[in-house]
């Protein structure tokens, strides 16, 4: 990544200037800037620890809550992402006035704090307003995140960097599955829960004391950076003038109907298929998804960088190609009957699933000024995470009780083959007509 330093022209923070602001010196070495990283990728992987430990735990919060398939994609999906969404749009314009790093280390705490709190539930309303109140604290992570690694890495390695941030998802990921499964296997849930949630009140101490707040667009000496951030209203105007970030948002809501609908119900489709125990699972999905879903994250950011310095269209095109792949993957897993195949083939999943995020991101913050990236995520993640965490785990839920109903065998298996395949397929058209549009909307904000 580069180590190009701000020349004296640069942008300042509202609050500060270039002379007396330490963050300029700080970041201008570059192992500082990958400690920033790190950090936040750390948080990152908290975030995902806490919010994907109940799909591990699913079957047995529902043999003792006595759930069904709907309540159980409401509490992964649709309550969590509801006030996801709702919450991420004014934090995010926060973030994008005020400090980030602040932000961050608040909602870090309040998540932390709730994941904890589900372990203290002693019925279905009680782990359903804990998991709200986990959306509430999580949606002030990512959004003030994303702009400052934009700040503080140049356009040519901003994909790499966002990928190597979304990296934490899978790492996060693998720790909720495999500590999960363990401690539900040796212990409870219910101790899962406060294990994997009071560890996130430290990680927001350290950041508060060791990462500096950057200066807005930093890495590109943007001067409309330096400007007082627009009104909500016209920074949601101009991402709807522009055509390539409507399908862009599309496509990745649609990736992450894949995610979550397809993802979120892997644990509970293999346990009720195959003779497999909690733990297992837990130790194969952690790998899988870990180790599957990491490389992919890295590897598309990374391919999206190389080919996209020539054509920035390739940011569009590279997630289109791997998403395609998903189709032939999914019904591999769903529809071969071997149990060993198809966890293995959960791997190869994971990683094209896990590609698009970095480019996705990158293409969409260069579409816009440095104070409008905060809010730029959020709207993003406000669409993809409504469609794809909200919708994907309660319809595949929703088919697979309407299936069991009508008598119909593998209901489960069933409801992921259809939404799975329909869902990628229908992605794939909007890279594609997002990438037809994206060199004249980059032009449009640089002009």
């Amino acid at each position: 990544m580069s180590n190009d330093v701000p020349s004296a022209g640069s942008a300042v923070d509202s609050q500060t200037t270039q002379a007396d602001d330490p963050a300029k010196t700080a970041y201008s070495r570059p192992l500082y800037r990958y400690y920033v990283l790190a950090v936040l990728t750390v948080v990152y992987v908290f975030n995902f620890v806490d919010r994907q430990l109940l799909v591990i735990l699913q079957e047995p919060i529902k043999a003792e809550l006595n759930l069904s398939d709907t309540q159980l994609g409401l509490l992964t999906g649709f309550a969590f992402a509801l006030f996801y969404v709702i919450c991420g749009i004014p934090i995010a314009r926060w973030a994008d006035k005020g400090n980030r790093r602040t932000i961050i280390a608040i909602a870090l705490t309040i998540w932390s704090v709730m994941t904890a709190m589900c372990g203290l539930a002693a019925n279905y309303v009680h782990l359903l307003l804990a998991r709200v109140g986990v959306g509430v604290g999580e949606a002030g992570g990512s959004p003030p995140a994303h702009s400052m690694i934009s700040d503080i890495f140049k356009p040519k390695n901003r994909a790499l960097a966002l990928s190597v941030y979304s990296i934490g998802i899978y790492i996060g990921i693998l720790i909720g599955f495999a500590a999960g499964g363990f401690l539900a296997e040796a212990f409870s849930w219910r101790l899962a829960f406060f294990v994997v949630g009071i560890p996130g009140v430290a990680l927001a101490l350290l950041l508060l004391l060791t990462v500096r707040e950057p200066i807005r667009g930093w890495s590109e000496g943007d001067r409309k950076a330096a400007e007082p951030a627009p009104p909500i209203g016209d920074v949601a105007r101009l991402l709807w003038t522009r055509i390539s970030f409507r399908h862009i948002a599309l496509a990745a809501s649609l990736q992450a109907f894949i995610i979550y609908g397809i993802g979120n119900w892997l644990p509970s489709y293999f346990l009720r298929t195959y003779e497999l125990d909690l733990g297992t699972i837990g130790a194969w999905m952690a790998l899988t998804t870990g180790f599957g879903g990491g490389l992919g994250s890295f590897f598309g950011g990374w391919l999206a960088d190389k080919f996209g310095a020539k054509d920035v269209r390739w940011y569009l095109w590279v997630p289109a190609i791997l998403t395609s792949l998903l189709v032939p993957v999914q019904l591999a897993i769903l529809l071969s009957g071997q149990v060993y195949f198809a966890l293995i083939m959960t791997a190869p999943f994971h990683f094209l699933s896990a590609a698009y995020l970095g480019a996705v991101l990158a293409v969409s913050h260069n579409l816009v000024s440095g104070r409008m990236r905060a809010l730029t995520s959020a709207v993003l993640f406000f669409v993809l995470n409504l469609i794809g965490l909200g919708l994907g785990p309660v319809i595949v839920g929703f088919l697979s009780d309407t299936f069991a109903t009508a008598g119909m065998a593998a209901p489960l298996g069933t409801a992921m083959v259809i939404c799975g395949t329909i869902a990628a397929i229908w992605s794939v058209i909007h890279y594609v007509l997002a990438a037809n549009k994206v060199t004249g909307d980059i032009a449009r904000r640089q002009a």
